[in-house]
């Protein structure tokens, strides 16, 4: 049996390994280009290291020229330069060694002295040295603007006059089709052809240089011509529809020396070394145009295939172990899955190893600037975050989805005649509350089929008597079972006054009820539910909440089913490892356990998961019966929706900053790693919604940067693009899959539910920052019974998030009008903004659907005859419910 477990377990790693390794050949597939074999003629030769830079002043040495010269000695015939100050007049004589021809450069700027100066160490070296076989007289001086065209022909003159040697300049090829007179002067003419800055495709490239060539050449028929420049970047920022790459500067650049080479071409490709200072001139693709890196090593080989990253077999190697441990944890401790659903997580982790790997070994693979770095080292471990929070929610689908049999699944139980019944005292706190909807939740209490129970209502700082006086006399009208309690100034909240009422209650009572003062309770709840008691170890049961009067009101509909997804996955998934969340209705506890752990926490208004965790911390177990035993009323507004999830919310953190050494995995606390886990990760996804509060205002600030400095901001690194869109559309899948399973509701009330869902995201967020950086918040009560609101009034209740939105498409707007459609990385930037406002987006429209008329609409057919069948089958599985654990 072992041995069969063990096999079981290669297989799926296996399989999962293997689908990941088949991912990444597909991402990394070779690409081909024609080989070319010769040396090449000649190509651009700027002496910089990677750590200099003429901005700053500090210039390469003759000894790392000569060895530069050295390197490009038996791969080229000729270097051409830019310059004959700053150290680089050194390079004729250390190029005469290794017999390199030399076509030197003198660069003209706005400096008039310094370009007399330049010129006269043109004229030197030209003199000098034999292997200079020609000058160029400028590099885009025209096109700059630094100089006129009077100018550059009087320079060409001078330097033609002193040397004797050809005279030429160097311009892109439209500024010879603008400035034919330009070339009237020149023994011959540098073209400029660089396909990437007019951004023109890889694919179109060379075809593209080649009828620029042609143009030039009409237009100056009988003169010499050379390429002064051509080539391709192999990294850096997109350019319109220009995308640089390894692959594509390779494809491009042999295939056009093998083109130059049959046609007899006088060229230069730019350049040898990548240049990593030119990010400050021209963005980040102007460090990447060498055929060789900024280290001096070839970036890609001249015959066979080429590779994007060659060093993937390595990086998959990482992903795969790095995935290994989790997956074997999972297979550990998810034995209870069919096959189906343990390779879905294995290749899910697979995944996820896969993405933050590529993201780790961004800084090796990938020429980032110092401000990428920093970006990079700052989203790393929010990327981390929500590849966890993706697992945690995979783990999730697996179990739901491919579950053989729940281990740990409790139906209503129906006691025997002479069963013991323990006295319940049922404890309901109430401030406020309207006095009609208090009374009918008594009435329901009063009607319960259970011998022997108390009911103690406690009313808290209630200032106006005409609201809680009611409520008193009713009470004495119900009998000696219902006791009430007035409590004008207390403290604790609500944890306050159950604290008052345990110490109220009949010493005789042996179980602790809960409920809500909106809470209507069947009949047989109390029956159904408190022989569970009967082993010691039980702590707690609980029974989920649920809603009456949604039907017909959008708004109550969308957050109805909001709510029952809690109920039908979150607290099926989490009771199988005996992990449920206690919430503070329709919950049964044991009063010895309760007192023996010290009540209810006054500080924390979230007293009842609270309590939960410290019942299961000493060692109690938890009861989930997933039936329907009594409905409440949602809230009416959706700033009463917001105010319920802000307290939730809030109340989490509290308990995490009391507990979080507790929830510790090494740490023995008397909960078990199933607990920590589900404590943990349970409320993980609220910690991503604080990021997506952050991502929001970055991007809006980034793409302004991106708008207003184009140097210093570029489009955020793809390896962080991508994974955040696939984040989104495995949380869509998650939820309308999981809905679909689990919850009895149709497509449309999924989407409602989704819609609700998404528009808690802001309020989320705030309640998580102020739990972190706040120790204590007031009790926010859940108002009920509210009037419905004006539509202006829906509005206001999210205009915080309507302004967001508002801000984020603004910014969407801006980022397509600089970056256009054609822009694939600014397309996808722009997307993600979108989406990013989505939540704020379903805030606006939830808050809207709550001051909506109430309208009867009736559902179509085939999803009323759905809701039919759901109904019956409830109603056979209360009737026939035995009084029998399910268990395996």
């Amino acid at each position: 049996m072992q041995n069969m477990r063990k096999s079981r377990v290669a297989i799926v790693c296996l399989v999962a390994a293997l689908v990941n390794l088949a991912i990444w050949g597909a991402l990394n597939r070779p690409q081909s280009a024609k080989p070319y074999t010769g040396k090449i003629m000649g190509v651009s030769y700027s002496p910089f290291q990677k750590n200099q830079s003429p901005l700053e002043q500090n210039y390469p040495t003759p000894a790392e020229i000569d060895s530069d010269l050295r390197l490009l000695s038996d791969k080229v015939t000729q270097v051409r330069t830019y310059s004959s100050l700053e150290g680089q007049e050194v390079i004729p004589a250390l190029a005469q060694k290794y017999k390199l021809r030399v076509t030197a450069g003198a660069w003209l700027g706005k400096d008039l002295e310094k370009n007399d100066r330049e010129i006269s160490s043109l004229i030197a070296n030209a003199r000098n040295y034999d292997n200079v076989e020609r000058v160029l007289v400028g590099n885009e001086a025209i096109l700059r603007a630094d100089v006129n065209v009077p100018q550059l022909q009087a320079y060409a003159e001078q330097v033609r006059a002193a040397t004797g040697k050809p005279v030429g300049t160097a311009e892109p090829w439209h500024v010879w089709l603008e400035h034919p007179e330009l070339a009237d002067s020149l023994d011959f003419i540098a073209v400029h052809l660089l396909p990437y800055w007019e951004g023109v495709p890889s694919k179109r490239a060379l075809g593209w240089a080649l009828e620029s060539l042609r143009r030039v050449e009409k237009a100056h028929p009988g003169k010499q011509i050379i390429i002064g420049e051509i080539g391709w970047p192999s990294g850096g920022q997109r350019w319109k529809e220009a995308k640089p790459s390894l692959v594509s500067q390779a494809q491009f650049v042999r295939e056009f020396l093998n083109v130059a080479e049959a046609r007899k071409f006088d060229y230069f490709i730019i350049e040898a070394f990548d240049q990593p200072w030119k990010k400050e001139l021209e963005g980040s693709a102007g460090a990447h145009w060498g055929v060789f890196d900024k280290d001096r090593d070839p970036k890609y080989p001249m015959t066979g295939d080429i590779r994007e990253v060659s060093s993937w077999p390595l990086m998959y190697g990482f992903a795969s172990l790095l995935a290994m441990l989790p997956i074997l944890l999972f297979l550990r401790h998810w034995t209870n899955l069919r096959r189906g659903g343990q390779i879905f997580f294995a290749c899910l982790t697979q995944v996820a190893a896969s993405i933050l790997t590529w993201t780790l070994f961004v800084p090796f693979t990938q020429d980032i600037s110092t401000a990428g770095l920093v970006v990079w080292a700052l989203l790393l471990p929010a990327q981390a975050g929500l590849l966890m929070v993706v697992l945690t929610n995979g783990a999730e689908m697996a179990e739901l989805l491919w579950v053989r049999k729940w281990r740990r699944k409790y139906l209503p139980l129906d006691p025997k005649p002479d069963q013991h019944l323990p006295k319940v005292s049922i404890h309901l706190a109430i401030y406020n509350e309207p006095p009609d909807m208090v009374k009918k939740t008594l009435d329901g209490l009063a009607a319960l089929d259970y011998p022997d129970f108390e009911v103690l209502i406690i009313d808290n700082n209630t200032k106006n008597e005409e609201v809680w006086r009611p409520v008193q006399e009713y009470c004495a009208l119900l009998g000696p079972k219902f006791r009430f309690y007035h409590l004008p100034k207390w403290p604790g909240f609500k944890a306050g006054a159950l604290n008052f009422a345990l110490r109220e209650t009949d010493p005789a009572a042996e179980v602790v009820g809960v409920i809500d003062s909106d809470y209507i309770v069947k009949s047989d709840w109390l029956r159904s539910l408190t022989p569970y008691f009967e082993r010691e170890e039980v702590g707690f049961v609980q029974a989920p909440q649920d809603n009456r009067e949604w039907q017909g009101d959008l708004f109550k509909t969308m957050i109805n089913w909001e709510y029952n997804g809690f109920f039908n996955i979150g607290m099926v998934h989490r009771n199988e490892r005996n992990a449920i969340i206690q919430h503070g209705t329709m919950t049964l506890v044991r009063r010895s356990a309760l007192e023996k752990v010290g009540s209810w926490s006054e500080w924390c208004i979230c007293e009842d998961a609270e309590l939960g965790l410290r019942l299961f911390q000493a060692g109690y177990e938890s009861i989930y019966v997933n039936h329907n035993f009594g409905e409440g009323v949602t809230p009416d507004t959706f700033a009463g929706f917001k105010t319920q999830r802000f307290r939730w919310t809030y109340g989490a953190v509290q308990i995490l900053r009391a507990h979080w050494r507790n929830l510790l995995p090494w740490k023995e606390t008397g909960l078990t790693m199933g607990q920590k886990f589900h404590f943990v990760t349970g409320w993980l996804p609220w910690f991503t919604d604080a990021l997506h509060l952050l991502f929001t205002f970055a991007g809006i600030f980034w793409t302004m940067g991106m708008l207003l400095s184009p140097r210093h901001f570029e489009i955020p690194l793809a390896v962080f693009l991508y994974p955040t869109l696939g984040l989104f559309v495995f949380k869509v899948c998650h939820s309308m899959l999981l809905y679909g399973a689990k919850v009895q509701c149709n497509f449309w009330q999924r989407i409602g539910a989704a819609i609700a869902g998404m528009g808690l995201t802001h309020v989320i967020a705030r309640a998580i920052f102020l739990g972190v950086f706040t120790k204590s918040q007031p009790f926010l009560r859940t108002p009920k019974g509210e009037n419905k609101p004006a539509l202006f009034r829906g509005v206001l209740m999210a205009w915080e998030e309507t302004q967001i939105f508002l801000l984020l498409w603004l910014t969407v707007f801006a980022n397509f009008l600089y970056f256009g459609f054609n822009h694939p990385e600014g397309f996808l930037w722009g997307f993600l903004l979108g989406i990013q406002s989505i939540p704020y987006g379903a805030a606006l429209v939830t808050s809207v659907a709550s001051s909506m008329p109430t309208i009867q609409f009736r559902l179509p057919w085939r999803s009323r005859r759905y809701l039919l069948r759901w109904r019956l089958a409830q109603r056979r599985r209360s009737m026939g419910a035995s009084g029998n654990r399910v268990s395996s």
